[in-house]
């Protein structure tokens, strides 16, 4: 008797659970390395900053420091975990050579870059709740809208898991994906006003913040989390939703067509 052929159907609900299943439980299970490394770096961002400013720093829209450095320190973390997530596990099926246990499966390109993507997010949220409560112990966070602040790390986790989508496709080595983190995510994050407000900035360097998509998402959440911020946060929203569905678009037609996966 032969075996009776599965009917997937229009959407392989049980694929994609189980590539994003596999995601989620691959970070999970090195939950030392991805979820307590950054609350440990976060706080001693923190702890350095306080230490080394002190009373001198004066409060920030009247926002006191710590108060306003808080919420870009845990957009922050949520941004790199959430890129790792995606583009290394890519890149390392890439060097393993496993890669072709994804590509075998019934998987459309559209449910592989809904795993990859869910599994950011599932880390981005997972990150920032940890980090949110280690900080809660330190900093008395106003948690002035948490919806908001629910929407922007959705939004800057789905930016952060297709850019790792991407360069996981793209990269073929260890140094490549160390280039785009050491050269455009690392930069970004920093000049986003993580640590200050871009309205103490020249009118030119104001300008060149507000084409930075980092800071519309870590303005949005600070904004969420204190109460105020340097643009709206509905301008916010729409710029990374805009964003992400170009990435998106991109991410799917590279997937598609197996960009640098197939021999």
């Amino acid at each position: 008797m032969y075996p009776t052929p599965r009917h997937v159907g229009l959407v392989n609900w049980v694929g994609l659970w189980t590539l994003y299943a596999k995601e989620v439980h691959r970070f999970i299970k090195v939950a030392g390395q991805t979820v307590l490394a950054p609350i440990i770096t976060t706080l001693l961002f923190l702890l350095i900053f306080q230490l080394a400013l002190g009373e001198s720093r004066g409060p920030v829209g009247g926002v006191p420091f710590e108060v306003f450095l808080a919420p870009g320190l845990v957009m922050m973390a949520v941004t790199q975990n959430a890129f790792q997530n995606a583009s290394s596990s890519l890149l390392i099926s890439k060097i393993q050579g496993n890669i072709v246990d994804l590509l075998m499966p019934p998987l459309s390109a559209a449910e592989m870059l809904i795993a990859f993507c869910g599994a950011a997010i599932t880390r981005g949220f997972a990150v920032a709740i940890c980090v949110l409560i280690a900080m809660s112990l330190f900093v008395d966070l106003p948690f002035a809208s948490i919806g908001w602040a629910v929407l922007f790390v959705f939004l800057m986790s789905l930016m952060m898991g297709l850019l790792g989508v991407l360069t996981g496709l793209w990269a073929d080595k260890f140094d490549h994906m160390a280039f785009i983190t050491n050269f455009i995510i690392t930069p970004l994050a920093f000049l986003s006003g993580t640590f200050y407000s871009i309205e103490r900035l020249p009118d030119l360097a104001q300008a060149i913040a507000h084409v930075n998509p980092f800071f519309y998402a870590i303005d949005g959440f600070r904004h969420a989390i204190v109460g105020q911020g340097d643009t709206s946060m509905l301008l916010g929203a729409t710029v990374l939703l805009g964003i992400n569905a170009v990435l998106a678009v991109w991410a799917f037609v590279l997937v598609r067509r197996g960009y640098n996966l197939k021999a």
